[in-house]
């Protein structure tokens, strides 16, 4: 097992009615511990970067690293870009070595949407492509949006025309930090995955209860992504850590405690996704 492409991974999960865990990494810790999780609970995973990520440190970075890290490693790991912004974002990616990209044109008009979509998977051909009709609420980066339905029937013509691998669909959830606890449309998730063939994408899903997520994937789901909750995790542990003992001065040290912290965190959600074991 090593770096692999996220298309089989998503297929099985289907298949199995499971989902794989998709983990947005922000720094080297954060990669090491997503891995981590992965190999103790058996399990494939996906790590992530948006657009953002990418301007902290380039996506030659990301990949060099995520990618020295997963071929030592015993189970499937892939390199997602999350909420890829442009056509040309998405081809550096591949350039770079990615494993999978999304192109987001949900703020586009439908058709506007498509023509986006289907240019990133002609250019980015043999790499599965990930799309999203509808908004998904909240801000991740500097896309903010309030939330906007999927209509399952333009579901169906968006992915057959666009050729996308798997599709993201708008059912209630935001990105960022839930004021009050999410009422997702479960029904409308039910009647989309009728409609539409390949794995199907959660997005938004800090803060959604557990029980609401597993019954996502009951419907449908193949993939659950994971952001605002990990940059937490990750940044209370080294705030403990840096106030627990003033001496501390190697980043080492406790950048190792975010590490270790999002470790934890990673192997609970991937239990949540049912993805134990299936490596």
């Amino acid at each position: 097992m090593s770096y692999v492409s996220t298309a089989g991974m998503l297929l099985d999960a289907k298949r199995g009615g499971y989902a794989v865990g998709a983990f947005n990494v922000e720094n080297l810790e954060m990669i090491q511990a997503v891995i981590a999780a992965a190999e103790k609970e058996n399990s494939p995973v996906i790590l992530q970067t948006t657009p953002s990520t990418l301007k902290y440190a380039p996506a030659e970075a990301f990949a060099g690293a995520a990618r020295a890290i997963a071929e030592k490693a015993s189970v499937p790991a892939a390199l997602h870009l999350d909420h890829g912004n442009s056509y040309e974002l998405a081809e550096r990616c591949r350039e770079a070595g990615y494993t999978s990209v999304m192109i987001d044109g949900s703020l586009l008009a439908f058709e506007e949407n498509i023509s986006l979509s289907e240019s990133v998977v002609r250019a980015c051909s043999p790499l599965p492509v990930e799309a999203e009709l509808g908004t998904v609420g909240g801000k991740e980066d500097s896309h903010s949006a309030d939330v906007s339905y999927t209509d399952p029937a333009q579901a169906e013509e968006f992915v057959r025309r666009t050729g996308v691998t798997s599709f993201a669909p708008a059912i209630g959830t935001a990105h960022g930090v839930y004021a009050a606890e999410p009422r997702l449309n479960l029904p409308l998730l039910e009647e989309i995955a009728g409609k539409v063939s390949v794995p199907l994408v959660l997005h938004g899903t800090s803060g959604v209860p557990d029980e609401t997520v597993r019954e996502c994937i009951k419907r449908g789901i193949c993939k659950v992504n994971y952001a605002t909750e990990l940059r937490i995790t990750f940044t209370k542990a080294v705030r403990k850590a840096l106030s627990e003992d003033s001496g501390i001065f190697d980043p080492k040290k406790y950048l190792g405690r975010g590490r270790e912290a999002v470790e934890n965190r990673v192997r609970e959600l991937i239990r949540i996704c049912g993805s134990s074991g299936k490596a």
